[in-house]
């Protein structure tokens, strides 16, 4: 689709460049002009006094929007587990299936505890199964290869994949193998009723707007979805569905997984899954700071997190981010301290239960999304804690 000027009509008046609010329409030898700029808003199509703006659509336009039927999900297992985020895509996949009024598919690449039989149970209609041992392990050739191989197929409308470290790594091959769009770390997922497209919303400019972005004319639309955002579906024991076993054959890869070499750490890392986490900010002040989260977080058999300004100052990893730039959770307990909460970390964690604020500044932003707030030193305030817990513990 795109917008043209038919220059016999167009008189040069330079009403529509007024109306354009990219700057995307020029005078040229007395007529308008569509730049690269134009980014399809359609404002200028109805202030033409001559009619000379049109939209345009194209061949592709025609012959790709109408193709795909049905929800897809890749339900993601590591070391034989099924991960917590495919359940809830399959959450999600359902309402998008059940507004559309098609059939909700998972597929699964290697073997898993409850196997393709538990995926059913959780709300999939069919799922897509294949064993084979070189998929046991992740792998990006192999899975991006049997993954488009059975898109091209099926010709589902929608595909959905969690945006963790597998869905982000393989994920974009696939998309980029089937010439179609995708939208990252999508937060929320709905059906426009009017054109039954997937209206894919993810934070933005650092988390300052919400953009809903749309993929009209290329089949399948495709998203990765943050984990902990969407809600699981309805388990039901006795629901029946269809197990499609699917072969590898065919399938070949360049590279082979010897070994993956788990890192070891008291404190549990796994975030996404995690009940309860401890997060420090730039109000941590540095290694002595986060020693004492560390405390708290194993007394609480939880998780350590981090604001980006922290790892920033190189106090803790990268992998403990937490926010539109790192990671997205949503744990039974969340006690930020030394956040002041501005929104691209509460981006990452405000769908927590409860939140525990400490902050030693009462106008901190955090409090305003706080379940409890505590004013205070946190230098005080969490080796106090840490005691209390360890003593009702009886540790």
């Amino acid at each position: 689709m795109y917008i043209r000027v038919r220059t016999e009509k167009c008189t040069g008046c330079g009403t529509c460049v007024a109306s354009c609010p990219y700057d995307a329409i020029v005078m040229h030898e007395d007529a308008a002009r569509i730049t690269e700029l134009c980014q399809l808003c359609r404002a200028c199509l109805g202030v033409c006094p001559e009619g000379a703006i049109t939209e345009v659509a194209e061949e592709s336009d025609r012959k790709e929007k109408g193709q795909g039927r049905g929800v897809w999900i890749f339900a993601e297992q590591r070391d034989g587990k099924i991960a917590g985020v495919s359940y809830e895509l399959l959450g999600a996949g359902r309402r998008l299936a059940g507004d559309l009024g098609t059939e909700l598919c998972a597929v699964l690449f290697g073997a898993a505890d409850g196997g393709p039989e538990d995926l059913i149970r959780w709300g999939a209609d069919k799922v897509y199964y294949c064993d084979d041992e070189m998929l046991c392990t992740f792998n990006d050739e192999p899975y991006a290869r049997l993954l488009t191989n059975l898109i091209s197929v099926h010709r589902p409308e929608i595909v959905l994949a969690g945006a963790t470290p597998i869905g982000r790594s393989f994920f974009p091959r696939v998309a980029a193998r089937l010439h179609t769009g995708l939208t990252a770390d999508c937060t929320s997922l709905e059906i426009d009723p009017e054109t039954k497209n997937l209206l894919q919303v993810r934070p933005a400019f650092g988390g300052n707007i919400m953009a809903t972005i749309l993929c009209p004319h290329t089949r399948p639309q495709m998203a990765t979805v943050r984990p902990r955002v969407m809600q699981k579906g309805e388990y039901d024991a006795d629901r029946k569905g269809e197990i499609i076993r699917v072969t590898a054959a065919g399938i070949s890869s360049g590279t082979r997984v010897i070994e993956t070499v788990k890192e070891v750490s008291e404190v549990a890392l796994n975030l996404h899954e995690a009940n309860i986490i401890v997060a420090g900010g730039r109000g941590v002040g540095g290694d002595k700071g986060f020693k004492a989260l560390f405390e708290l977080a194993e007394a609480l058999n939880g998780s350590i997190a981090a604001s980006r300004a922290a790892v920033d100052e190189g106090w803790i990893p990268y992998r403990h981010q937490v926010g539109q730039t790192g990671k997205t959770v949503g744990p039974t307990l969340y006690i930020a301290c030394g956040i002041s909460g501005a929104v691209q970390h509460i981006v990452g964690m405000q769908s927590s239960d409860i939140i525990v604020a400490i902050n030693k500044n009462p106008e901190a932003p955090i409090f305003n999304i706080a379940t409890y707030g505590i004013v205070g030193d946190l230098f005080e305030i969490v080796p106090l804690l840490t005691k209390r817990i360890r003593e009702a513990k009886g540790l």
